[in-house]
């Protein structure tokens, strides 16, 4: 090959190597702006890792549980009459607050209930083979009682309470009475009763003491006491406290009066659900009882019966 020939072909190459390295720098170039355009794109769509290593750190109730509980609550006070939150209140006041129950939480699981129950009463009887008037059927009869099962619950729970509290009171106003008869002021010795006992009664005298401590008056202290439950005795307690105090009427006498008539009641209603027992054990004793002791009874007999006729 003559030297023009090689001189040629070197500028060609060089040439070629030239173009080559410009559009390597240029691809190069275009995907680092690419690569930035993307993550700039990732940063307005969505939060960067770390946020989001932080948000999945985070329990999964917090996550999940809390957000959907927060839409099923509001979806369900949407749906629901205007004082239907008040009547919520009042219950779980009734109930004692438990904990981590607010109306949000209930209403979500009226809802809640309400969903499952519409989805059972129509999956089940489908599955079963069930027909479409069958279906409905318990679809309508579920659906509500689904919706309804948290206001069964809360008044379920505010019942065992009070009678919890009906149970607790008479020793608990003994232990009053002896404490003021002792000399001790009427808030020591609601504080001495609070220490020295346990259950709801005593979570409620803990609370009245709170209230006071913190500029609340005696009587709106009491009377918010009433308000929380629905024992009666309490009420009759507290209205003769008020009662005292707006007439100067000496506590300890009230307290005196107010714990033998407690004691009273509690025989007397000690008495009255004993009178109640033959009628509340009259079905049972009617429906299961009888018709096994028949059986076990005449069993044998007309099986008896029943052979000598065919022989």
């Amino acid at each position: 090959m003559s030297q023009s020939a090689l001189l040629t072909l070197g500028v060609v190459a060089i040439f070629v190597g030239i173009v080559g390295a410009i559009v390597s720098l240029g691809v190069a170039a275009s995907q680092r702006q690419q690569v930035s355009r993307s993550l700039a794109a990732l940063d307005a769509l969505g939060p960067r890792p770390e946020q989001v290593r932080r948000e999945l750190d985070r329990p999964f109730g917090e996550r999940v549980v809390n957000p959907l509980v927060g839409r099923l609550g509001r979806l369900g006070e949407r749906f629901s009459p205007r004082d239907e939150s008040a009547r919520l209140r009042h219950k779980l006041e009734l109930a004692g607050s438990p904990m981590k129950w607010d109306v949000e939480r209930v209403q979500a699981f009226k809802m809640l209930g309400l969903i499952a129950g519409a989805a059972v009463g129509i999956a089940f009887p489908l599955l079963a083979g069930a027909g479409v008037a069958v279906t409905m059927g318990v679809a309508i009869v579920l659906t509500p009682l689904g919706y309804f099962i948290p206001d069964i619950t809360l008044y379920q729970v505010a019942y065992n309470r009070n009678e919890r509290i009906r149970a607790d009171l008479p020793d608990s106003m003994d232990l009053l009475t002896i404490s003021v008869e002792a000399g001790l002021p009427f808030d020591s010795a609601l504080s001495q009763v609070a220490r020295n006992t346990r259950g709801p009664l005593a979570d409620e005298l803990f609370r009245v003491l709170q209230e006071m401590q913190i500029g609340l008056g005696r009587i709106e202290a009491l009377r918010a006491l009433a308000e929380r439950t629905n024992v009666v005795e309490l009420r009759g307690f507290v209205t003769a406290m008020v009662q005292a105090d707006q007439f100067g009427i000496p506590i300890a006498s009230v307290l005196r009066v107010q714990s033998r008539d407690m004691r009273v009641k509690r025989t007397q209603r000690a008495e009255e659900q004993a009178q109640k027992v033959p009628v509340k054990i009259l079905f049972p004793l009617v429906f299961c009882i009888l018709p096994a002791l028949f059986i076990v009874v005449m069993g044998p007999a007309a099986i008896s019966a029943y052979h000598n006729l065919l022989h």
